[in-house]
C-alpha cells in the first residue's frame, strides 16, 4: 500500500501505514522543520552582515539607500537658509546616532578627498536640519577602503564659509580654474565650453 493523501476541508494530512498517529514521528518532522527555517534564518542573517561590511556601512538600521537598481525615490533633503540640497548614498541610524553614507566609485585614495569631506559634511548639515539630529560622523566608502570622518564644529564652520565662498563665485560673470587636475577636467560637465580645460 503507498502513500493516500486524503484532502478533506482541513489542510492536506499524509497517511503512511505504520506512521499514522506516531507522535514520535510527527514531533520529529516539526523538529526538522524548524531546525531548516533556523538554519535558513541564521544563513541570511549572516548574508547581510556581511554586504552591510561590503558597504562600509555601521550597524545600524537602514533609513533610505540611494545605490543598487532599487532606488528609492524619497525627497532629498533640503536646507533652505543655505539654498543646499542633497541625498547621501545611505542614511543609517545607528547607535551613535544618524550616519550618512557617500559611496565613491574610482579609486580609493590614502585619504579622503577635500571634495569628497565637503560633500559628507554637506550631507552631515542636511540630516542635522532635515531631522534635528546632529550625526557624529559621516562615512566615505571608496571600493578598498571607508573613511570615518568626525562632523566637528571646525568643519561645519569649514563647509559654511565654503558655501559663501561658492556663493559669491556664482554671482560673478566670469570664473577661472581653480585646480591643476587634468582628470578633473576630464569628467566635468562644463568641459566643451571651458577655455581654461587641461
Amino acid at each position: 500500500m503507498g502513500i493516500l493523501a486524503a484532502i478533506t476541508s482541513s489542510p492536506v494530512h499524509c497517511v503512511c501505514p505504520g506512521i499514522v498517529g506516531d507522535p514520535n514521528i510527527e514531533v520529529s518532522m516539526y523538529l526538522l522543520i524548524a531546525g531548516i527555517l533556523l538554519g535558513l534564518a541564521i544563513i541570511l542573517l549572516w548574508l547581510s552582515s556581511q554586504r552591510r561590511r561590503e558597504l562600509g556601512l555601521p550597524e545600524g538600521r537602514v533609513l533610505y539607500s540611494d545605490t543598487g537598481p532599487r532606488r528609492e525615490l524619497l525627497e532629498p533633503l533640503f536646507a533652505e537658509d543655505l539654498n543646499l540640497v542633497g541625498k547621501p548614498d545611505y542614511l543609517v541610524d545607528s547607535k551613535e546616532g544618524l550616519v550618512p553614507v557617500e559611496v565613491k566609485s574610482g579609486r580609493t585614495p590614502s585619504k579622503p578627498f577635500d571634495s569628497h569631506i565637503y560633500q559628507l559634511a554637506a550631507y552631515c548639515l542636511l540630516v542635522q536640519r532635515n531631522y534635528r539630529q546632529r550625526p557624529p560622523y559621516g562615512i566615505l566608502r571608496y571600493p578598498q577602503r571607508s573613511f570615518a570622518v568626525d562632523f566637528t564644529p571646525e568643519l561645519e564652520e569649514d563647509l559654511l564659509a565654503l558655501l559663501t565662498q561658492m556663493r559669491a563665485g556664482a554671482a560673478l560673470r566670469e570664473l577661472h580654474r581653480s585646480h591643476e587636475q587634468p582628470g578633473r577636467c576630464i569628467s566635468c560637465g562644463f568641459g566643451q565650453l571651458c577655455e581654461e580645460r587641461l
